[in-house]
Formats: structure tokens, C-alpha cells, sequence
């Protein structure tokens, strides 16, 4: 099979330099069952390409198979949409089809939509056993096809679920139900990571639509994300008041299960049950209120501490062993007997009555029931606890201290749905090296194909200059070095004509470097934590409209943040990056336990690299990405941290990357007023 017999499914009439080869090497380990990792930047078409690759294998195949293209923003579904338009626009074979679908709160027409979380679908399957929900209950064929016949992106599609008309007259129909009935038949679905790799949705997406792992070619864009995401999906939180609330919640339940069951003697095992459930949760509450007091104890001053996750196990079957003793007391007493699970069952069991439990919900309350919160972190901690890649800390948030679960390994999660998987293409400008994102994820050697491909701009258009004077360094920090990150940042905005990123690797620090940093005339403006995306949105109609009034700007953000991972600046928006900083993970439980993980499972010469330094290398690249998003693009990427020249970090970059010096800020206002004299931007068809 050969990529040229593919360029029917390519967006554009030429393939872009680079292209070729990428779509060739995604076929061939697709072709094997595999999954092929593409460390593509901008510029090369990786989305174009990947979808080219996909197809062309899918269509090959003597059984049905569906591209599934994961997306860690809805922001970027458009290009995904937009991309398989041109494609349609193009070809003369059948038409593609393909599904835009988020989350089900997302695209929910119910006034408690925003609710989000478990508290959402609590309310959204309580208002379908109720029979209230009207556009649930409402089935409109006509719109599932409506959604097949062209390319919609999710929120044309939930707007046109409210004036679409069944057999001429008005039908409001659920748009997320409708989206997953027509995906049964999409040559493509497009939806988040957690469609994927997070168990609960997975299995009842794909049951809903009809599809088994083995059906599916799977997309996984901007995957130098997807580790991360993974164990977080796994993180979960322990406090005494969610362990309060879990037994007044089942407490509540069980009162209406004993009236269920004076007309009904079959809701009987369930009161039994649900008693049990509740005399455990009470002895786990007494429990845990001992343990958080000692916990708090021995934290001290210290931030957090570690606590093993055979800790937690053992203390809950202290809680069975209370139960069970009192039990056993009534059966004696000749009070009522209280049904006991089998001590192999009991924990599963106690996790079952937790999350079916039910309970009335008050719609003006933003709370997730805690009964299916301690289920879940139940559900971690029988599938991980025994084993050594189950982070638990204890810190002193909210009122009584907090435990965290973090799993350390993602490929636990990843490794066996990629093997299931019928293929798998993973691509990123950052996914560098692509073998230690295989490793992260456990995809096998065996399984796996890898590509680097280089960047088509011109690397003349996008020269790096580092300072050799500066470092954020902790032991090197003070007012000089202070002032010398400032006066970088000066010269390079007095040199450069237009809009200007900087990114630190915290909040505290890129406030500190903006505080007193005179630049006269232009306007500064530093990312927040609580920004939404409607502050996103202003800011980019702010940073475009600079180039036509004249009004510059220098924003602030941080690495991995919401201006410098995923963030479009097309157009010319930006004309200088600079990087202060190397963005590593702060000193943590986590982060220590994840070190000592990695040693373990990857062998000391990979430990750093994998755990320390490569991350924080890709958060850079990621933030140098932003402002080169088209082949007229030009920008100067300036980096604040003479350790980018020495090891370990200089050898995370890729090979193809060549970095300038600067000793001093006179330097590095002079070499950017050379490159902005000589290299102008161009505006791109």
C-alpha cells in the first residue's frame, strides 16, 4: 500500500513537503497492527496527513473500520472538522462522514447542562427515569442522517438539534444521544481522550455505538499530552466530610428502600444490603477521623507527606471486621441478622452500594454526590493499591487535610487499550523522542512505528538566541539575576515590532519578572489562573488587531499553561517568544515517587530524561511553537536560562535545532533589531 495511492484522502491538491513520507510511515505500521508515533511540527500537515494515512488503511480493510480522531481541546475539533470538509470538497468517491461529539453536559439542552461532573449525570438520569426529559425520549431519524450527510461541528450540531424538523414539523431532540446513534455509522468520530481512556466512558460510548476496540483506528493528536492526562484521570481525593456525606447520603437511600420495600418484599436483600454499606461507612468515617487527626500530626510544617495505599486498604477492612463483629453481636443478642458479604467480596461489594446509591439532588447545588466520589477512589485503589504504582499523599487542604491517589504508570491504563486497538497513529510537534512517549504509554517495541520529520519553515525565519548571562536556577536567584531577566525582556521588546510572549514556569515568577519591567507605550497583560475562554478569545482578537492599530502588547503566561500549550497565533500575532526558565516539576510527593518509578521500570540512564528533564524541554518547545503557525511567519525565540546550553538539558532538544549567544541585553536587543530589518513577515494564502 502507497501513500500516493492515498492523496485522494489529502485536504489539499499538493502534499507538503514531508507529508509523503509521514503518510508512508503511518500506513506501514498500520498495515502491521501497530501504533506509529509522528513527530511532526508545524507546518508538515501531521492532521491532513494522519487522516490521509487512515483512510486509505481503513477502506483497505475487508471489515468496517472507524477513525476515531482524539482531541485534548474542543478548540481544536474545528481543524479536525474543517480538515475532512476540504477532503469531501475534493474527492470524487463517496462522501465522509463524521461525528463532532464533547462531553454530554457539553452539549446538553437541559437547563442544568453547566452542572458538570457526576452531579450532572445524577440529574440527567434521574430526569430520564422520570420520564422528564423530553429531547431524550424524542427519536428523529431524519437528524441522525441530517448529521451524517455533512461534516457539522459539535456546536452546529447542537444548535441545529433545535430547529431541526421530523417529517416537517419541529422536533427538539437530545443532540449528544442523536451524535452517538449516528456515530454507529461515521466514518470518523472526533471527542476527547476520555472517550478512550477513562474505563467508565469508554465502555459505554462504545457500547452505544456499536463498536468494539478492534474496530477502531485511533488518532491521538497532541500526544505528547496523553500520559499526563491518563494519570490524571486516575487522581482522586479522600477527605473526613466526603466520607460524612457518603453515609448520610446511603443513609437517606436506605430510607427509601425500607418504604420501597413495606410494599414490596424483593427490595428486601437491597435494605439488607444497603444497611451493611452504611454500618461500614460510619466505622470507615470513625476510622479515618483518627487517622486524618494523627496524619495531621505528622505532617507538621512540612507541605505533604507520603502514606502507603496498603494503609487505606487495611484501614477499610478495619471498618469490614467492625461491621462484621457487630453482626455477628446482634446474631447472638437474637436481634435481626445483617447480611455480611464474603470477605473476598465484601470491598466490591461495599463499592457497589456506593456507587448505585441514590439520593434526591438539589439543582442549585454545584456538589458531586460523595457516595460515587469514594466509589471511584475505591475503584483506583482495588485496581492499583497493591501494587507499586499507587502514589497516596496526605496534605493539609480544607479543613481536616486531604488524601490524593496519583498513578504513577500511565501504560496500565494505555498499554492494554493500544493493544486491543485495530491500529493507532500518535502525532505532536512535541512528541520528542517518540520512543520515551512508546515507553510512557507501553506500547511495545514490537508494536510500534516512529518518525521524526523537520520542520518545512525556513529556520532562518525562526532563529533561537540564549542567554548565557541569566537562570532560574534556585541557587543562582537574586535581584542581579533579576534585573538581567528584565532587561533581556526590554531589549527585545524595544526591538521588535510587535507583539512579544514571555512564559515562566510559575505563576509567582512571571509576575515577579512583569513587576517593575518599563516598557512605555505598550500594553502588558499577564495570564491568570481563573482566565475562561472568553478570555482567551478577547485577548486573540486584541493581539490581531494589533497589527492594524498599532497598539503592541506583551503578555505573560506559563509553560503547560493556557497561552503557551494549544493556543493558535496565526497570522503574525506573535513576533517574539521569550522562555524564562526551565519548567521543572516542583519537589513533591509526586514527583519523587514518579522518579523513583521510572528508575525502577527504565533503568537509572533513563530516570532523569524521562521523569525531569524532557518534560520540561517539550513545555519549551511547545511555548516556541506558538507564534510560527504558517510558511510567512517569522518570530524570535529568546531563552532566559544559560542551563538550555549544558546538559542534560541541551541534548533533549532535536538535533535540527541550532541555539545563538547572548552575554549581555545589548546584545540581544541588537540581534533583534538585525533579524527584524532583515526578515519580514509574509501573510500566507
Amino acid at each position: 500500500m502507497r501513500a500516493s495511492s492515498a492523496l485522494k484522502w489529502l485536504a489539499h491538491p499538493t502534499p507538503r513537503d514531508g507529508q509523503l513520507e509521514m503518510i508512508q510511515q503511518c500506513i506501514d505500521t498500520l498495515v502491521e497492527g501497530g501504533a506509529h508515533l509522528a513527530s511532526a511540527p508545524t507546518g508538515v500537515g501531521k492532521t491532513a496527513a494522519a487522516l490521509a494515512a487512515a483512510l486509505e488503511y481503513a477502506k483497505s480493510c475487508d471489515e468496517r473500520k472507524t477513525i476515531m480522531f482524539l482531541t485534548p481541546r474542543q478548540s481544536q475539533h474545528k481543524i479536525v472538522v474543517d480538515t475532512v470538509r476540504r477532503i469531501n470538497e475534493r474527492s470524487t468517491a463517496d462522501k465522509l462522514s463524521l461525528v463532532d461529539m464533547i462531553g454530554q453536559s457539553g452539549m446538553c439542552v437541559e437547563p442544568f447542562a453547566n452542572s458538570g461532573g457526576a452531579l450532572f449525570s445524577m440529574l440527567c438520569s434521574n430526569h430520564r427515569k422520570n420520564k422528564q426529559c423530553i429531547p431524550w425520549f424524542t427519536n428523529t431519524p431524519e437528524f441522525e442522517r441530517r448529521i451524517l450527510s455533512d461534516p457539522l461541528h459539535v456546536h452546529e450540531l447542537v444548535q441545529l438539534s433545535k430547529i431541526h424538523r421530523e417529517n416537517g414539523e419541529k422536533r427538539q431532540t437530545c443532540p449528544w444521544k442523536a451524535a452517538r446513534n449516528a456515530a454507529k455509522q461515521a466514518d470518523i468520530i472526533v471527542c476527547d481522550y476520555n472517550h478512550l481512556f477513562i474505563e467508565e466512558v469508554r465502555n459505554a460510548s462504545l457500547k452505544a455505538m456499536e463498536l468494539g476496540l478492534d474496530d477502531i483506528i485511533v488518532i491521538v493528536d497532541e500526544a505528547h499530552n496523553l500520559p499526563d492526562r491518563v494519570r490524571k484521570g486516575m487522581e482522586r481525593k479522600l477527605t473526613p466530610t466526603m466520607i460524612r456525606n457518603a453515609a448520610m447520603e446511603l443513609e437517606e437511600h436506605l430510607g427509601s428502600l425500607e418504604k420501597a420495600a413495606l410494599v414490596n418484599e424483593s427490595a428486601g436483600t437491597a435494605v439488607v444490603l444497603k444497611s451493611w454499606a452504611l454500618m461500614v461507612c460510619k466505622d470507615f468515617r470513625r476510622i479515618m477521623t483518627r487517622e486524618f487527626k494523627k496524619l495531621t500530626t505528622l505532617l507538621g510544617d512540612e507541605k505533604e507527606i507520603e502514606i502507603k495505599a496498603s494503609s487505606i486498604l487495611n484501614l477499610i477492612e478495619e471498618a469490614f471486621d467492625a461491621t462484621a463483629a457487630i453482626a455477628s453481636q446482634s446474631t447472638l443478642s437474637g436481634e435481626t441478622t445483617i447480611l455480611i458479604p464474603d470477605k473476598t467480596q465484601r470491598l466490591a461489594a461495599f463499592k457497589l452500594m456506593l456507587e448505585t446509591n441514590e439520593t434526591d439532588i438539589d439543582d442549585e447545588a454545584n456538589n458531586e454526590p460523595s457516595a460515587h466520589l469514594l466509589a471511584n477512589l475505591l475503584s483506583v485503589m482495588m485496581k492499583f493499591g497493591e501494587t507499586t504504582a499507587l502514589c497516596l499523599s496526605f496534605d493539609g487542604d480544607g479543613r481536616d487535610g486531604r488524601i490524593i491517589t496519583n498513578l504513577l504508570d500511565s501504560g496500565l491504563v494505555s498499554g492494554p487499550i493500544f493493544k486491543k486497538l485495530h491500529g493507532a497513529i500518535l502525532m505532536s510537534g512535541t512528541l520528542n523522542p517518540p520512543h520515551m512517549f512508546a515507553d510512557l504509554l507501553s506500547i511495545p517495541k514490537s508494536d510500534r512505528g516512529e518518525s521524526v520529520h523537520p520542520s518545512p519553515f525556513e529556520k532562518g525565519r525562526r532563529p533561537i538566541l540564549v542567554a548565557d548571562d541569566v537562570t532560574t536556577k534556585w541557587t543562582e536567584r537574586g535581584e542581579a539575576n533579576t534585573r538581567k531577566i528584565r532587561n533581556h525582556i526590554v531589549q527585545l521588546v524595544e526591538n521588535t515590532p510587535g507583539n512579544v510572549a514571555v512564559f515562566a514556569p510559575s505563576y509567582k515568577l512571571i509576575e515577579e519578572y512583569f513587576e517593575h519591567l518599563y516598557t512605555p507605550g505598550i500594553k502588558q497583560l499577564v495570564e491568570s489562573r481563573t482566565w475562561s475562554k472568553q478570555d482567551i478569545g478577547d485577548l486573540l482578537v486584541n493581539l490581531e488587531d494589533s497589527k492594524s492599530t498599532g497598539r503592541r502588547m506583551l503578555i505573560g503566561g506559563v509553560f503547560n499553561g493556557k497561552l503557551s500549550d494549544g493556543v493558535d497565533y496565526k497570522g503574525g500575532m506573535l513576533d517574539a517568544v521569550v522562555c524564562i526558565g526551565i519548567p521543572n516539576a516542583p519537589p513533591s510527593v509526586l514527583q519523587k515517587a514518579l522518579g523513583e518509578y521510572i528508575k525502577e521500570k527504565f533503568g537509572q540512564r533513563n530516570f532523569w530524561r524521562y521523569a525531569n528533564s524532557q518534560p520540561a524541554v517539550n513545555s519549551i518547545l511547545q511555548a516556541m511553537g506558538r507564534p510560527i503557525r504558517a510558511m510567512g511567519d517569522r518570530a524570535l525565540i529568546l531563552l532566559l536560562d544559560k542551563r538550555n546550553l549544558g546538559r542534560p538539558y541541551d541534548e533533549c532538544y532535536p538535533s535540527t535545532i541550532h541555539m545563538n549567544r547572548t552575554s549581555s541585553s545589548e546584545v540581544t536587543g541588537s540581534f533583534a533589531n538585525r533579524f527584524f530589518r532583515k526578515v519580514k513577515w509574509e501573510p500566507s494564502d
